[in-house]
């Protein structure tokens, strides 16, 4: 692929790495902090001992998935291999799909704390993988 295709901008990358970023915060706050995690979410502060302990440790899983999606992009974008890293950001917006319809159902709101994630990642991904190249 050319180096001045859209998809191999250095810029492109430092957007993607900054963008990772927030998805390892998310992940180490939810790890770190999970009834913080879970408020972030809007969903209620369960009340019992056995809930609590539930919820927290659920949203343990949840951070881990989160910081180990962040750091593969990370790496990835680092490597730079800008393929990969597109479909990367283009799968991850299932999850957020996902996180916001169980969002919905469970507590009936906060569906776009989630969504709006696929507002850049289907956009960035697409972008890297190189649905905006032109053909030389």
């Amino acid at each position: 692929m050319a180096a001045n295709q859209l998809s191999q901008s250095p810029y492109l990358r430092i957007l993607a790495a900054t963008t990772c970023l927030s998805t390892i915060g998310l992940g180490i706050n939810a790890i770190l902090r999970p009834r913080t995690a879970l408020e972030m979410l809007s969903f209620p502060t369960p009340t019992t001992p056995a809930d609590k302990k539930l919820v927290d440790n659920l949203m343990r899983i949840y951070g881990a998935r989160n910081l180990i999606m962040g750091w593969s992009m990370g790496v990835t974008a680092y490597l730079g291999h800008t393929m990969a890293l597109g479909w990367i950001f283009i799968g991850s917006s299932v999850v957020a799909l996902v996180d916001g319809f169980v969002s919905k159902d469970q507590i009936g709101k906060g569906q776009w704390n989630h969504w709006q994630f696929i507002m850049v990642s289907v956009p960035l991904g697409s972008v890297l993988v190189g649905a905006f190249d032109r053909k030389l």
